[in-house]
């Protein structure tokens, strides 16, 4: 498609990168294309397969249904569903099923639940063992898609799920099968409770002892208080701007809560987008649709944002699954030069469902178009390209659904223009230097927090950080460095439990900061933080090499991140290896063991911690 007469010259980082990227990934994405192409000429598998694998396929499809996709040859739409009742975000999902089966018929298809995918909270599992299978859990919801699909007897495909690593595994589960029009469908966000400002004082000050369980329950559960995904921009609400921005819903999906009743209209939308692709042969695939363009759109409007740090690490993964090959440094380039148009909360005070009154989507990625940071030729799941994804839905009396452009921003305290951003750079920097590669988000970090220079403390967990702070032996300017975090030791777990003590600390003036090869929450908020390290301790990387007292300086201006010792005695001193109580604690319990293979297998977090590569 090509892009309207009156699109603006793209800007030239924006050129450069994408260019890197299609040169870098010329091989791995011709063979990828390759295949797609292949399986795109077979015949649909109703013709295709043998009579007794047709009968098992729709062995308990209505007959009406039966006759359709046998002897019709009508479209079949594969659904995958993260349904369970357990997650908010997820438990919406648990009628869309029927109500795509209804609006497939009335358009002479039908569509069969071709498997579930197992979706799980970090919320629910934070500091505990079971958050040591989160990050794994991505590669086994793409694997769980691949199972559902290759049944092989669909002609296009729903992918139904919402949260942290549900979605990114959905996205490299179906760029396994990128033959397919593939069109995904979310649930967005639970209306606004407790303000997450409020929730992070009482969580700041029962870290202090100040209020006790039941205060701090209280304001967790006015918080977090219905269905639909957590109201503050983290993993789960970055996940659905980028798939606006990169045309992979019916636009405008994202943050429509639940029980709103264009939510209705919009997953019925998706099953006539996806048929329409179908049947009017258009070819756009999802392995067409995700090319580097549709990449580097995701990462600018991740940016732009200021979004999740998990996405540095699953949208490599993504990219990865469609042949395209990016790293650390094309996110750090795009940085340096798209502006940051959104302060939601940890960026700001404002939650998503403000920033989807203010102006959501639509306004980030219009603005994102007409400053020339975005690809308007690009292909998507919409015949109108990616300017349909500047207008916000509204139903009509009828029923419809009608797009209006998003306007100006409703509050410019919530979204800004591009001309006059709340910074011209943005939110994430690669920092580089003795310690290996990692990354810092700073859309939320005071300006006079950027740089840190401190002795450390150096910790082998999150829970004898958490001794060091009840005990008093934290009060003072120190770089914690929380070591023994990263995929091959553990499954690399968020650290979301640290961030309360190190901001009460930074709350009582001390110049603190965090150093890891784990993660954080894609809440990551006011504490500098320089995460992902790697390569990881467990791999040889140096941060097995820092000792207590090292000092330490984080420079997110200069993106460094350098320990201050001798580069003769830096090259000199041992490795240290994990403690054995540590390793033997590892993996064991928690049904961790049956992940032994991942942790073994899986790549540096700048290789999106893959365990299938």
């Amino acid at each position: 498609m090509a892009a309207p007469q009156n699109s603006p010259a793209l800007h030239p980082a924006v050129v450069a990168v994408t260019r890197r990227i299609r040169e870098r990934s010329a091989p791995t994405r011709s063979a990828y294309l390759a295949l797609l192409d292949a399986m795109a000429q077979r015949r649909p598998g109703a013709e295709r397969m043998g009579c007794a694998n047709v009968a098992h396929a729709f062995a308990a499809l209505p007959g009406a249904d039966k006759f359709k996709v046998v002897a019709e040859k009508a479209p079949n739409i594969g659904i995958i569903t993260a349904y369970n009742d357990l997650l908010s975000a997820h438990q919406p999902l648990q009628h869309y099923p029927d109500l795509i089966k209804a609006e497939a018929r009335k358009h002479g298809a039908t569509a069969q639940v071709a498997g579930g995918v197992p979706a799980m909270c970090d919320g629910v599992t934070q500091g505990f063992e079971g958050m040591e299978l989160s990050l794994f859990s991505r590669d086994t919801i793409a694997m769980a898609t691949a199972v559902g699909l290759s049944h092989d007897v669909f002609d296009c495909a729903l992918m139904l799920g919402v949260c942290d690593k549900i979605v990114p595994g959905l996205l490299i589960g179906a760029l396994h099968f990128g033959h397919l029009p593939t069109v995904f469908v979310p649930a967005g966000p639970m209306t606004s409770g407790l303000s997450n400002n409020d929730k992070s004082k009482v969580r700041e000050k029962a870290a202090q002892g100040l209020v006790g369980r039941e205060e701090l329950l209280a304001a967790e559960s006015a918080a977090y208080h219905g269905p639909g995904t957590c109201t503050f921009y983290g993993t789960a609400n970055s996940n659905q701007m980028l798939l606006e921005a990169m045309g992979l819903h019916v636009p405008g999906t994202a943050f429509i809560n639940p029980g709103n009743s264009v939510r209705e209209e919009l997953t019925r939308e998706a099953a006539r987008t996806v048929l329409g692709i179908t049947k009017a042969k258009r070819f756009a695939p999802i392995g067409k649709v995700v090319d580097e363009r549709c990449i580097v759109n995701a990462m600018v409007a991740l940016l732009a944002t200021g979004g999740s740090t998990n996405h540095l690490i699953h949208w490599v993964a993504v990219a990865r699954a469609a042949g395209i090959v990016i790293d650390w440094n094309d996110f750090s380039a795009l940085s340096d030069v798209v502006p940051l148009l959104t302060r939601v909360y940890p960026n700001g005070s404002a939650d998503v469902n403000q920033f989807q009154d203010a102006g959501g989507p639509g306004f980030v990625i219009r603005e994102l178009l007409d400053a020339g940071f975005m690809h308007a030729d690009v292909l998507t799941v919409r015949s109108g390209g990616l300017r349909e994804y500047c207008g916000v839905p509204a139903a009509q009396a009828d029923g419809s659904l009608q797009w209006t452009d998003a306007g100006a921003s409703k509050d410019e305290a919530v979204v800004r223009p591009a001309l006059a951003p709340f910074s011209a750079s943005g939110g994430l920097k690669l920092l580089q230097g003795n310690l290996g590669r990692s990354v810092i988000k700073i859309s939320a970090v005071p300006d006079d927090r950027h740089i840190i220079e401190a002795p450390c403390r150096v910790f082998d967990s999150q829970d004898a950080l958490h001794v060091a702070f009840k005990a008093g032996e934290l009060d003072r300017d120190v770089i914690c460095v929380v070591r023994w975090q990263g995929p091959q030791a553990n499954g690399m777990p968020e650290l979301h439990k640290l961030t309360p003590p190190l901001a009460v600390l930074q709350g009582k003036g001390f110049r603190v900061a965090l150093v890891t090869d784990g993660r954080m929450s894609g809440a990551s908020g006011k504490v500098p933080a320089a995460i992902h390290v790697s390569p990881e301790a467990a791999a040889g990387g140096d941060l097995a090499r820092v000792r207590d007292g090292d000092v330490i300086r984080l420079d997110a201006n200069a993106e460094t991140l350098q320990v201050l010792v001798d580069a003769t005695e830096w090259a000199a001193r041992p490795l240290a290896t994990m403690p054995e109580a540590l390793r033997a604690a590892n993996g064991v319990g928690m049904g961790r063991e049956l992940f032994a293979n991942m942790r073994r297998n899986a790549l540096a977090a700048e290789q999106g911690a893959c365990t299938w590569l």
